[in-house]
């Protein structure tokens, strides 16, 4: 079996590559990317590495040929995606690919007004309409985004704005969520299948605050705003409201329509969504934020006076 992974010089996609490859599957892996130069490394354990663009299609039908899988890690490009996960998959299907694994959101629904929605329910149905056989891991909010990414700020500043207004949601590990996605690809009986893949219980901002409190030692004050206070916030931080590929400011790689709308959705109870099934996919239970506040809570404590 020859599994390409898109996207694979990211975050999950080096993550799901290195398991993938202490499993022994290094010979099966076709990594895709815009930029081969950042995965030259992986030649060397057997891996093959390819060039492919999803903005440029026509370089998609070489990267696809030989393949049976597909691990379609959804782009960066938040709010402008479909169009580019639409050229992944019509190659894939052109090139005979037989089954998409796709790296989706919970709580996908007419009503629910985040814009990375927008990008992952037409995306499902392209795949569903596809002709390959498929399987939906719709992911939960990374912890990691809150903790590791934003946790510093929080830390530094005391305070973390919200306009979540005690919504929850069941925040997850990015990789617990690479793990679900390594056992659908090396596992059976998955097509057709849509997991929901969350954390072991929901929370609220303010329990989050709670424990970076309690775990560092530094007060984090959480501090109800509105959708307009929340944009505010970003825009003097610089981070762009439109995506922007590659842009990482004050450790933050979004844009805040991103954000906002996100927190409009956790808000409205649409991300509330909690299961079991990263233990029916891995046999052991997600981790919790807490768990991931105590890993990381020297790199907390040191934002402090940084």
């Amino acid at each position: 079996m020859t599994i390409l992974i898109t996207g694979a010089s990211g975050q999950y996609g080096r993550s799901a590559t290195d398991k993938l490859i202490a499993a022994g599957h290094a010979r099966e892996l076709v990594l895709l990317t815009r930029k081969p130069d950042k995965l030259a490394d992986r030649t060397a354990t057997g891996c093959q590495v390819r060039y492919g663009d999803f903005d440029h299609p026509a370089s998609l039908a070489a990267a696809m040929q030989g393949i049976d899988t597909m691990l379609l890690i959804s782009g960066t490009r938040v709010g402008k995606r479909v169009a580019q996960h639409k050229a992944a998959i019509d190659a894939a299907a052109a090139a005979g690919v037989r089954h998409i694994i796709y790296t989706s959101v919970v709580g996908i629904s007419p009503d629910n007004p985040a814009i990375v929605v927008r990008d992952h329910g037409p995306t499902e149905e392209l795949i569903k309409a596809s002709g390959c056989a498929w399987t939906m891991l719709r992911d939960q909010h990374y912890a990691d985004a809150m903790i590791v990414n934003m946790g510093p700020n929080l830390i530094r500043s005391g305070q973390w704005l919200t306009s979540t207004a005690g919504g929850r949601e069941a925040l997850v590990w990015r990789e617990d969520c690479v793990d679900c996605a390594v056992a659908v690809l090396t596992g059976s009986g998955h097509q057709g299948k849509t997991y929901n893949i969350t954390g072991p219980e929901l929370l609220n901002f303010a329990d989050v605050a709670r424990m970076l409190t309690e775990v560092t030692g530094h007060e984090v004050k959480l501090i109800e705003t509105t959708d307009a206070g929340m944009y505010a916030m970003f825009d003097a931080m610089g981070i762009p409201r439109e995506p922007v590929d590659d842009q990482v400011v004050a450790g933050i790689p979004w844009n805040s329509n991103d954000m906002v709308t996100f927190e409009a959705s956790i808000r409205g109870g649409h991300f509330a969504v909690l299961s079991n099934d990263v233990e029916h996919l891995t046999g052991r239970k997600p981790r919790s934020v807490r768990q991931l506040i105590e890993l990381h809570a020297a790199m907390l404590q040191a934002a402090k006076s940084a």
